[in-house]
């Protein structure tokens, strides 16, 4: 099978990291791989924030977790049943207590969303064809204190895309594919 597709198919969101730091020459090859990310009128609308030091990523969660907290108190049915099975099994049910967490910043212009969702797939991608998982976190957006994001200089034209955390999965393993249904295709 082609590479790319392989790396493609074999994807997959991991929510437990091994405590083990993500050398600095393939954080940079992450970050390369998204910055080749595709745009509109070539606009390049993203910056990153790179975060490795640990008081950095527990500010992150001392931020995030209580506000998650409050959130999923009102959450029920499926998603708060698979919700309880992943925070059984993190302590931090944000950030996964992941070694390096990237937050792609869009710049509100043109069509900088979609332009800064593909350039967060293209860094998943990078990390798990070098055996490095990841996972979007959508949620870690919500819970940014105006601190964090006045020392990340994210501004009022500014989104936060991710953010996404990368690191060795637990015990080596790669979750198992989840079977899904088969997208409905119309052939004209």
């Amino acid at each position: 099978m082609n590479g790319v597709i392989e790396t493609i198919k074999n994807r997959r969101s991991v929510r437990a990291y091994e405590k083990k730091e993500i050398p600095q020459e393939i954080i940079e090859k992450i970050v390369e791989a998204g910055d080749a990310g595709p745009s509109g009128a070539n606009m390049r609308p993203w910056r990153f924030v790179v975060v490795k030091s640990s008081e950095m990523i527990k500010k992150l969660q001392n931020t995030a977790i209580p506000f998650y907290k409050n959130w999923i108190e009102g959450v029920d049915g499926k998603l708060k049943e698979i919700r309880k099975e992943i925070d059984s099994k993190v302590e931090d049910p944000i950030y996964y207590d992941a070694p390096l967490i990237i937050f792609v910043v869009g710049t509100k212009v043109l069509a900088y969303e979609s332009d800064c969702a593909m350039v967060c797939q293209n860094m998943m991608l990078a990390a798990r064809s070098m055996d490095i998982g990841s996972c979007w976190v959508h949620f870690g957006q919500f819970g940014l204190s105006e601190e964090i994001k006045a020392e990340f200089e994210i501004s009022e034209n500014e989104k936060v895309f991710g953010p996404i955390v990368f690191g060795y999965p637990k015990d080596g393993v790669f979750p198992e594919e989840k079977s899904k249904e088969k997208s409905k295709i119309n052939w004209k």
